[in-house]
């Protein structure tokens, strides 16, 4: 296995050919539009890079040289607000990309990427990137099918986070890693250990509340909690919690 290590943020990171990598195009439908050279050009070009847990993948502000897909691992996306509180704004699972919103706009970063657990992902310069996207149609109109998508999601979140209270946040969590890593074997058990911190980040609460609240749900037969473990018992209740706000 060939290795060499990069510098980026002051960190060192090891690159890693996979011993038996997949192509974009065989993770990702964004990237089934590529033609055969396109194809051979990204190739030619990708990066495969492993990072460790909690790891800076990048920083709000940095130049935006680069898109990722992540392969393996889950990734957060967050903003540091007032004493370095995080406040996640998405949790990333395998084949999904990111960092491509400020390549495209030409910008910095307007938030920070780290490793959520040891993950590996493709990294792309943001030149080929959006050479690809202003020269094969399909593949910019596949873009900006994902662009209105995370849009989306990124609006109904404000929505939640500004208006619910605190039961309807910490259910809407819960129910949205339910869609984003499924169940254990057990159907029932989320997929995801979640810190009660990160919890409480992406229910804009304090850890102290969030612990509360998931105590309160458990009380109620909601769900069910083994340290990091959460069994969602009774989803259409947490969606009704969600709904009500």
């Amino acid at each position: 296995m060939q290795c060499f290590f990069i510098k980026q943020h002051f960190i060192n990171m090891t690159k890693r050919q996979e011993e038996t990598p997949a192509e974009l195009w065989e993770l990702n439908p964004l990237w089934n539009s590529l033609n055969e050279s396109e194809r051979a050009e990204v190739t030619k070009n990708v990066e495969i890079i492993r990072y460790e847990k909690n790891e800076i993948i990048h920083r709000e502000g940095d130049d935006s040289r680069y898109i990722w897909l992540l392969y393996r691992g889950k990734v957060r996306i967050y903003k540091e607000g007032i004493g370095q509180r995080q406040q996640i704004i998405r949790l990333l699972k395998p084949y999904d990309i990111f960092g491509y919103r400020a390549a495209i706009a030409q910008e910095g970063y307007n938030s920070n990427a780290s490793a959520f657990e040891a993950c590996t992902a493709y990294r792309i310069g943001r030149d080929l990137f959006t050479r690809l996207v202003r020269e094969n149609g399909q593949f910019c109109y596949n873009i900006m099918l994902t662009m209105a998508k995370d849009l989306a999601i990124s609006e109904i979140q404000t929505v939640n986070l500004t208006q619910k209270h605190i039961r309807g946040r910490l259910a809407e969590a819960l129910l949205q890693l339910r869609k984003n890593y499924g169940y254990e074997s057990d159907g029932c058990t989320l997929a995801m250990l979640l810190p009660r911190e990160d919890l409480a980040n992406m229910s804009n609460m304090t850890t102290s509340n969030a612990i509360r609240t998931l105590s309160q749900f458990a009380q109620e037969g909601i769900i069910a909690i083994d340290g990091r473990h959460i069994s969602l018992l009774n989803e259409k209740e947490l969606e009704h919690i969600s709904r009500l706000g």
